[in-house]
């Protein structure tokens, strides 16, 4: 591809699709036609890709998550290429600024947080490792929801993401196949007097895949992530009469998890889960079936990753199919299933383990529940020799009424994984302890990691560029080749040169902020920023507690030494989430409070950017100075906000939770800032049950007049919320330790203080937390995960150009 080749491809595919010259087009006329133009430069490439695979009968990886969050496609795609400048340039030439056509994208925000952006990372760290590896998901009519903040409430709104239509998928309507649902399901002897099922009254839905090309980064591998939408089948139609039957049906993709407040909900939920489910391991197995391979070789070239519960049912859909379309014995149906399948566990908290009722499960997906039924039945037969029935009893699948998904994932797949060490651990000693008995050998770490190629390379060129004059280029494609930074630690030239590009990015947010909210902010500050779901347990609270201290000690005493700050969140609480809508909700209300009171002449600002996803990620994280990760030690499972935010040289405030613990180990003790409870000490609280908020509180007169200022009026606007809060830790007695965290959160705090007042101290700490970042790039994680999990290797060619 050569400049001048590519603006005659430009000017005749816009002839082409709309009959207009460069002048006349719209910028989503631009952005469609430059979309065509890349897809027409990665399709050899992605069809020689999955050739190779053939001819080589590669091993391939099949990664099923109900979440993929990649974001913006267009400027990851060309970074990839290789041919981001070239075409900046050639744009630019034609009077057209690339940003300009990046702005029209819509983020593909098909996930609510780290879960889907984790998968992301990994589509995007599999192909630029070279791995046989490809998605698995639904293709949501809407994203997540578009947040507004009105009179500071957070309100949600249709995220319409495919508006425009999408640019970058493909429809395989070849590839589609039908999902069965409801009605009854008997098991009847065939002529040689084998049981199979009889199915009656089913609602088959068309699953039709969405392909989308994962671009590995300058190696010419392209794979593949595909999105199931649904569709009525011709035969089926007439079963559709209605708007509302049509409407039943269309809801089943429409949005990610659907509120489950209610029996609709839940039943929706569900039904999606078995959806991409039941679609994805047909497919497959059609694929399989085509190497004409015996069945028994399945897990030589399939391998299925279960990414938290919501896969889950792969594992009696894998049996389903082996047993009633495949004919084999239960035995060794299940010795392939087991093979073939792992599972990444995503939480601590028993809560967010999902469990579906048995009725529900019964009426929805009848054949699924009579396999997982027989799953649960040989368990319990198997294990009453070797172990307590006790323990039996607390593992087995279906218990209490309701169908236990981590359970069946943990006993189905061959390997369990959590996503940091301390996540880990937990998992062994406390959260699964029971299954770690029973399966020892199964249990193993993946600590997460990121796709620093977007969130550096794409998301912070002013540091890229620094990084390339002083290292060259080489971490572009080795992230561990970051640490030749270690080597310009005492250099002041380069301290200086990354001040400046931290400085750059920090102009270009406060100008974003100044554009979207009407807020001044001061790009000298320091920029204190907390990005994450809006939940208790990470404690963005605890934040607003200490920044409620910072204004009132800077009313009792305006000429107080402490540098300016700005505090920036961005965060999403689920719909039926009332408590975390009420923290929004006091955020902005003390935002309105501490920005408008000319006293303290702009020295704090509070900074609520709505609508946080990818590509304001992208914005943030590059000017941030401090990273907020001050979950409650032993909840959060890795983190990896914290990741993305240190390859960008901002200084972690942190509890040992999660990767928080691996940060430390990587940047030393004294280039970070710990505070808090550890995850032993919250769990004596819990075995001793001797915690009292009420003590706390009545010990800290600076404790008594923040909380008592959310229920005294001091702070406009919030009589319910503040009430709800204040009960939520005082007479409910602060579930998340925030109280017992708060005096060492503000000691860490001064320390942020002091450090940042010494910017040479600051800058060498910050060029530490980049060159220490390598360690947790995906494509670093993805190779354990190939190597211990999947037994996946690299292709030896990638596209034509190899």
């Amino acid at each position: 591809m050569t400049k001048k080749r590519f603006k005659n491809d430009m000017r005749q595919r816009l002839k082409e699709k709309y009959a207009m010259e460069i002048t006349d087009a719209s910028p989503q006329e631009l952005f469609t036609v430059l979309g065509s133009v890349v897809r027409g430069l990665y399709s050899d490439n992605w069809r020689q890709t999955w050739k190779n695979y053939l001819t080589e009968e590669k091993k391939q990886v099949y990664y099923f998550s109900i979440e993929f969050l990649p974001g913006k496609m267009l400027k990851s795609n060309l970074l990839n290429l290789g041919i981001l400048p070239l075409v900046r340039e050639g744009l630019a030439e034609m009077g057209i600024d690339l940003e300009e056509l990046a702005n029209v994208e819509k983020d593909m925000a098909l996930g609510n947080g780290g879960l889907g952006r984790l998968a992301s990372c990994f589509m995007d760290a599999i192909a630029s490792s070279g791995l046989p590896g490809n998605g698995n998901g639904i293709r949501y009519d809407y994203g997540l929801f578009k947040q507004r903040f009105v009179d500071g409430y957070q309100v949600e709104l249709p995220d319409e993401w495919l508006r425009s239509g999408n640019v970058w998928e493909v429809r395989k309507e070849s590839k589609a196949v039908d999902v069965r649902f409801s009605g009854e399901v008997y098991m009847v002897p065939d002529e040689s007097g084998k049981l199979k099922p009889f199915y009656k009254n089913q609602r088959i839905l068309r699953a039709v895949p969405y392909d989308t090309a994962m671009i590995g980064y300058q190696n010419d591998v392209v794979n593949t992530m595909r999105l199931w939408g649904v569709e009525i089948p011709t035969s089926e139609e007439a079963k559709y009469t209605s708007i509302q039957d049509r409407r039943e049906f269309e809801d089943l993709t429409a949005v990610l998890y659907p509120d489950d407040s209610n029996e609709r909900g839940r039943m929706v939920r569900l039904a999606q889960e078995y959806f991409f489910v039941s679609a994805g391991v047909q497919s497959i197995l059609r694929y399989f079936l085509k190497l004409k391979k015996p069945l028994d070789c399945l897990s030589e070239f399939v391998a299925i990753h279960i990414n938290d519960t919501h896969p889950a049912l792969c594992i009696p859909e894998m049996m389903r199919l082996l047993l009633d379309e495949q004919g084999l014995q239960w035995e060794q149906a299940w010795e392939i299933t087991v093979k073939v399948m792992s599972y990444t566990n995503h939480t601590i908290m028993a809560e967010a383990l999902e469990k579906w009722p048995i009725d529900l499960m019964k009426s929805l997906l009848p054949r699924m529940y009579q396999i997982i039924e027989e799953i649960d039945r040989r368990f319990v037969e198997k294990k009453q020799l070797a172990y307590d029935d006790s323990l039996i009893q607390r593992t087995r699948i279906i218990q209490n009424g309701q169908v236990h998904m981590a359970h069946l994932a943990i006993i189905g797949s061959h390997s369990t994984n959590g996503v940091a060490k301390l996540h880990s651990e937990l998992l062994k000693s406390v959260v699964l302890h029971d299954f770690y008995g029973i399966y020892p050998d199964r249990f193993n770490n993946k600590t997460n990691g990121i796709a620093q190629r977007r969130w550096s390379q794409l998301a912070n060129e002013p540091l890229s560029a620094v990084l390339d004059k002083k290292i060259k280029t080489s971490w572009r494609k080795n992230p561990e080749d970051l640490r030749l930074l270690l080597n310009y630690l005492e250099d002041e030239e380069t301290l200086k040169e990354l001040a400046a590009a931290k400085q750059e990015n920090k102009i270009r947010l406060a100008d974003y902020i100044y554009e979207t909210t009407g807020i001044q902010v001061d790009p000298t500050a320091i920029f204190d920023v907390q990005i994450k779901r809006l939940h208790a347990y990470k404690r963005q609270l605890l934040n607003l507690l200490h920044i409620l201290k910072l204004y009132f000690e800077l009313k009792e005493n305006p000429e107080l030494a402490i540098p300016s700050r700005v505090f920036i969140f961005g965060a999403k609480a689920a719909p039926s989430y009332s408590y975390a809508k009420a923290i929004i909700k006091v955020i902005n209300e003390v935002g309105n409070l501490i920005n408008n009171d000319p006293t303290i002449a702009g020295r704090l600002k509070i900074v609520f950017l709505e609508n946080y996803n990818v590509t304001l990620a992208e914005r943030i994280i590059p000017a941030a100075d401090v990273s907020e990760q001050i979950s409650l030690a032993s909840k959060e499972a890795s983190g990896t906000s914290n990741m993305k935010l240190m390859l960008n040289g901002a200084i972690t405030v942190a509890t040992l939770d999660g990767a928080n613990v691996e940060i430390r180990d990587a940047v030393g003790e004294e280039n970070i800032v710990i505070f808090g409870l550890t995850e032993k000490e919250v769990y004596a609280y819990y075995e001793n049950r001797d915690y009292s908020a009420k003590a706390l509180y009545d010990e800290s007169p600076m404790l008594q007049k923040i909380l008592n200022a959310l229920i005294d009026g001091s702070i406009p606007n919030i009589d319910f919320e503040g009430q709800e809060i204040f009960d939520s830790l005082l007479k409910y007695n602060d579930e998340y330790f925030l109280l017992r965290d708060f005096e060492a959160y503000c000691h860490a705090q001064e320390t942020i203080n002091q450090w940042y007042q010494d910017q040479t101290l600051w800058q060498r700490k910050s060029l530490i937390n980049i060159a220490n970042a390598g360690r947790f790039s995906a494509d670093e994680t993805v190779q354990r995960y190939a190597e211990d999990i999947w037994q996946i290797n690299p292709t030896k060619s990638g596209g034509e150009n190899a």
